[in-house]
């Protein structure tokens, strides 16, 4: 079928609606473009829960904070540390140190109360 060609009918001077097609792809969730960029980087990585509660909870994944994190995690390598909590400042992070993956982000407030289960070590950075 060819939309470009424009079949006019009735009145002269009133034109019909062209179907455009559509060449706009979908646009990303913030965790999918958040998740896109730190795979870009070198270091961590965030799994698909640890993504979306960074974007729910507005907690600052900043240059130098992701720095931090991986210097943690390199910390927690060195010490023999599998599941780790990693604490940048007023965020915890629990982080798979094996596959450099962090499971979830828990800030400020949100801390309050917290248990962290099933972790080997904390890093405080």
């Amino acid at each position: 079928m060819n939309l470009a060609a424009a079949v006019v009918t009735g009145k002269p001077g009133i034109a019909q609606p062209q179907a455009v097609p559509q060449t706009q792809q979908p646009k990303e969730s913030f965790s999918q473009v958040l998740d896109t960029l730190l795979q870009e980087q070198e270091g961590v990585s965030f799994s698909k829960h640890a993504a979306q509660r960074a974007a729910q909870r507005s907690i600052d994944l900043s240059a130098d904070n992701i720095a931090r994190l991986n210097a943690g995690v390199r910390l927690a390598e060195e010490k023999g540390l599998n599941d780790t909590l990693i604490l940048v400042d007023k965020t915890a992070f629990v982080v798979n140190v094996r596959n450099n993956l962090v499971i979830t982000a828990v800030h400020g407030t949100d801390l309050d109360g917290n248990v962290f289960t099933n972790i080997d070590g904390t890093v405080i950075m």
